[in-house]
């Protein structure tokens, strides 16, 4: 007979193990909840950070003797060892701060259900280094500091050039500190037993190296000064040799290769030396080392200086016989040629004459300036010299101060004293040179320091000085001064500079015709006191000769009447001469 059983009956033993199991779960549970609440947000038992002992402490407790542990080590200097040798990194320096709070946190402080984190608080945690913060730039500034006293830097290959010629510069190997491993050591000993970080050296290529060196001088430097580049303004050429643009050129360093360049400056200087940039320049002549030497003219020229640079680059690689190029320029030619200045002849001295002059230094303002402005005057044949058409008025604006000049036979001051000493160095030049003598007026009573009868004076709108250029030549004046001290005269030089026309011998007869002085009060406010002499006249002869020759042929007369200089008192008592 077949047994039928109750599916909806339950075993007595199953019923038996689910409560079992159910007790069990309770009893965990309680146990779980009872060790959760006992942990609490404590770190783990047993736990240090860089050997401070913080185990068993509230994060804020452990915080609080975290600080107070640490608090005389933060700033200690970490020692960096390299190859045997030491050196200090201060932390603070360095950019290193401890996360007091990071820390803590990465030694398990914290309230968790996380059964890991139970089970580390109840067995015990471990000696763990503290949370650093790391300021990267300061940090890498401390390190490129470090890095630049250790080791050898590697150096780049160089090409330039000098005098015309190509110079190498070999790249080196060197030895550097790895920087990463470096910010990674120091950070890790921050803090440490030890606080010790040792890095080696490791070998650091250059970023230009020999291959780099002799591609750019077999590519570019052998050929850029293998011969001259020519480059056209308009009919203007300027040719220049490698010896003179050799400097402009430049090989940079980029992206590991040496790159062709130019000093722009450089070469648009030296094309400018051989034209004008803008309007163009008449030739002239100076006086280089003592010899008379022809300035050629320079065309004036429009261009772009960034045109020349692009085609100069490309030029100075061309093969020979290719190596010239056109400008876009507009260009236009001097009205005084090259040409024009040759066909002078001012090619040597031919009278010279020199003045000296007491201390004084309105005198100095005022004979400079005017000596400024006469150096360089060219005379072509034919032309006029006027003194006061080349120094101009004698004004503030113009460069001059007050000084003392003769006037109604007295001494008074007005703008520009002195010119008179270069009116009268100006005529015995010109004396000596056979120029034609058309206005000149000696002072109107003698100044011992001038030669009796061959002086000038000047005075501005009233009395000049003027020679002609009647000779077939060009004549270049030239003058200089050097200036009085208290100890010393000033001393004043004016030159001719032309081909000879004349040898010139002069003769001065004996003073006749003497006048007695007077004596004179004056009353003003500025009276310069005088001790007064006679007046006398007097004559000069001039004696014109062909160069070589003995034969005279022809003499020049002149006369000089100087008045005598009035004794002058001044009456005034608050009268002063300054």
């Amino acid at each position: 007979m077949t047994r039928v059983t109750d599916p909806g009956r339950e075993k007595p033993g199953g019923r038996v193990i689910l409560l079992l199991l159910l007790g069990l779960a309770l009893l965990f549970g309680g146990v779980y909840v009872a060790a959760y609440v006992g942990a609490g947000d404590k770190v783990p038992r047993g736990t240090t950070v860089a050997g401070v002992e913080v185990g068993g402490l509230t994060p804020e407790e452990a915080v609080r003797t975290l600080e107070e542990g640490l608090a005389d080590r933060v700033d200690d200097p970490i020692e960096v060892v390299v190859d045997g040798e030491s050196q200090s990194v201060n932390p603070a320096d360095a950019g290193l701060v401890v996360d007091y709070e990071g820390s803590i946190a990465a030694a398990g402080g914290g309230q968790s259900w996380d059964p890991g984190r139970l089970w580390d608080y109840y067995t015990g945690g471990d000696d763990l280094p503290p949370v650093v913060d790391v300021d990267e730039a300061a940090m890498t500034a401390s390190i490129d500091e470090l890095a630049a006293t250790i080791g050898t830097p590697a150096r780049n290959g160089r090409v330039g050039f000098r005098d015309g010629r190509v110079v190498v510069g070999q790249p080196r190997t060197g030895e550097s500190v790895d920087v990463d491993a470096a910010l990674e050591a120091v950070t890790s000993a921050y803090l440490s037993e030890d606080s010790e970080a040792e890095l080696s050296l490791e070998t650091s290529p250059p970023e230009i190296d020999e291959a780099d060196v002799q591609r750019a001088v077999e590519e570019f430097a052998n050929p850029a000064v293998s011969g001259p580049v020519t480059l056209l303004f308009g009919d203007s050429e300027v040719r220049l040799a490698p010896r003179v643009y050799a400097d402009a050129l430049q090989l940079r360093p980029r992206d590991g290769e040496l790159v062709p360049g130019l000093d722009r400056k450089a070469l648009t200087k030296l094309v400018d030396s051989r034209i004008s940039s803008g309007d163009p320049v008449d030739a002239t002549v100076r006086v280089v080392d003592g010899t008379p030497r022809v300035i050629p003219a320079k065309p004036g020229v429009t261009y772009r200086p960034a045109d020349v640079e692009q085609t100069f680059l490309e030029l100075v690689v061309r093969p020979e016989g290719d190596r010239e190029e056109r400008i876009e320029a507009v260009a236009a030619q001097a009205d005084f040629t090259t040409a024009d200045a040759r066909a002078l002849r001012i090619t040597e001295q031919v009278s010279t004459f020199t003045t000296y002059y007491p201390h004084a230094e309105y005198r100095n303002v005022n004979i400079g300036r005017a000596a400024e402005l006469v150096d360089g005057t060219i005379l072509e044949p034919g032309e006029t010299f006027s003194l006061n058409g080349v120094v101009g008025e004698r004004t503030v604006e113009n460069g001059f101060t007050e000084g003392y000049v003769i006037s109604n036979g007295i001494l008074v001051q007005d703008l520009g004293g002195g010119v008179s000493q270069m009116a009268t160095t100006t005529f015995n030049a010109m004396f000596f040179a056979g120029l034609e003598d058309v206005e000149h007026k000696p002072h109107s009573f003698y100044i011992d320091r001038y030669p009796e009868g061959r002086e000038a004076t000047v005075a501005w709108g009233s009395v000049d000085l003027r020679f002609r250029n009647d000779t077939p030549y060009g004549v270049l004046i030239t003058a200089s001064v050097t200036p009085s001290t208290l100890s010393s005269s000033g001393v004043v030089t004016v030159s001719m500079w032309s081909t000879k026309h004349w040898d010139i011998t002069t003769s001065t007869t004996d003073r006749y015709n003497f006048t007695a002085e007077e004596t004179r009060r004056v009353d003003t406010l500025r009276c310069h006191p005088n001790d007064g002499y006679g007046g006398f006249d007097v004559d000069v002869f001039r004696y014109f000769r062909e160069p070589g020759s003995s034969e005279l042929v022809r003499t020049e007369k002149f006369h000089t009447t100087y008045i005598p200089s009035d004794t002058v008192i001044c009456t005034n008592p608050n009268a002063t001469d300054s």
